[in-house]
């Protein structure tokens, strides 16, 4: 496995598993009047599960150009030290994203610093397969 399919790999595992604190938030959080069978409604939720459904959909927003791009570098058999270190820097990108949206850190502008740096990881790997 080459270690842009490996980090790939580690997203996917992050982008699956992302929906697990929103639940945990959904099914520990009384919401008045809840009606069954019916996704709640976020503005009921205390503040934390609204951010965790945010990141896992935020993820989701950014994972599938990257997995695109990562497999079409892949099957170009483009592989530099550019696309190794993108990949890896994308994956702890979206980690730290994650946290700090899910906490809630006021600070900004971190998360859309943290957004757009992994965007750049996809932009960089993308030119590392077109200029090859």
């Amino acid at each position: 496995m080459t270690p842009e399919l490996f980090w790939l790999t580690l997203t996917a595992l992050l982008a699956a598993s992302l929906w697990i604190p929103y639940i945990v938030g959904v099914n520990s959080t009384p919401v008045p009047e809840a009606v069954e069978n019916r996704p709640p409604d976020l503005s009921q939720m205390v503040p934390w599960v609204h951010r965790s459904f945010r990141a896992h959909l935020n993820l989701l927003e950014q994972f599938l150009p990257f997995a695109v791009i990562v497999v079409i570098a892949h099957l170009a058999g483009v592989s530099t030290a550019v696309t190794v270190w993108a990949t890896a820097i994308f994956f702890w990108l979206r980690v730290a994203h994650a946290v700090w949206m899910i906490s809630g850190f006021p600070v900004l502008p971190g998360r859309p610093v943290i957004f757009t740096a992994g965007w750049a990881c996809i932009l960089a790997i993308a030119w590392q397969v077109l200029v090859a």
